[in-house]
């Protein structure tokens, strides 16, 4: 029997938005409407009216600029369509994003991570864990893992959340500079700790996306482990055919 499933709020706000984009609604150059402007219209939170523009600015429909607020940028190219899911989990804020911290501290090093960072088994890894929800409910599960000697002199063993990026604590703090990503994305059934936080009933997979931020060198500087409900997903992606 198939269901058909609802996508998220700020999945269905960002789809409007950019329907308002594409029927002149919202020109290109000019500036969306206030988050609080949107809260009113559209009757959703703020948590909700500021994942779809991320979500809007991460696939190029939008970007912020600097003392003017949000501009519409139009229709990106057909090259921008792909989904960036790991430079936002690089680049999110905790202070900014609903949810809660569940997990800091130092642990022993998951197979996959291990490989990615190059480290060996049953080394030990800090790891942060951030439960990212929407109008109460769970829809990420970011696991973030650092070599543990990269962390020293940082903020990132802090048990309380962050202002600014993790990446943006590792670069300032250690002189490091991320340069590239790789995504690694697979589908697996959530351990039981994992289906508690998302809420999920048995049977339900999960979609991970894996993600391994390297430096020029190539060498691993983080990876982030972003767990989403695989009932909830949908993945497109757009290209030509030469």
């Amino acid at each position: 029997m198939a269901y058909e499933v609802e996508p998220p709020k700020y999945v269905r706000l960002a789809q409007t938005i950019q329907g308002r984009i594409e029927d002149g609604t919202y020109p290109p150059g000019t500036r969306v409407p206030s988050e609080n402007q949107l809260v009113q219209a559209f009757g959703m939170s703020r948590p909700t009216v500021v994942r779809a523009l991320e979500l809007l600015k991460r696939d190029g429909w939008l970007e912020s600029r600097q003392g003017y607020g949000t501009i519409v940028r139009g229709r990106p190219e057909v090259v921008e369509q792909r989904d960036r899911r790991g430079r936002g989990a690089l680049e999110r804020d905790e202070s900014q994003v609903s949810g809660r911290l569940i997990e800091v501290g130092h642990v022993p090093v998951p197979a996959r991570v291990a490989s990615a960072l190059g480290l060996p088994k049953r080394a030990k890894v800090l790891v942060r864990r951030f439960l990212v929800e929407e109008d109460g409910e769970a829809v990420e599960l970011v696991s973030s893992y650092f070599p543990a000697g990269l962390v020293e002199g940082t903020e990132l063993e802090a048990s309380e959340v962050l202002s600014g990026s993790l990446r943006e604590h590792l670069e300032t703090r250690k002189k490091v500079r991320f340069d590239h990503v790789t995504e690694r994305v697979s589908a697996r059934l959530p351990d039981g700790g994992e289906a508690e936080l998302l809420e999920l009933p048995g049977g339900v997979p999960v979609l991970s996306v894996l993600v391994i931020a390297c430096d020029t060198s190539g060498q691993a500087l983080q990876v982030v482990d972003v767990l989403l409900p695989a009932d909830r997903q949908e993945l497109e992606d757009t290209y030509r055919l030469n």
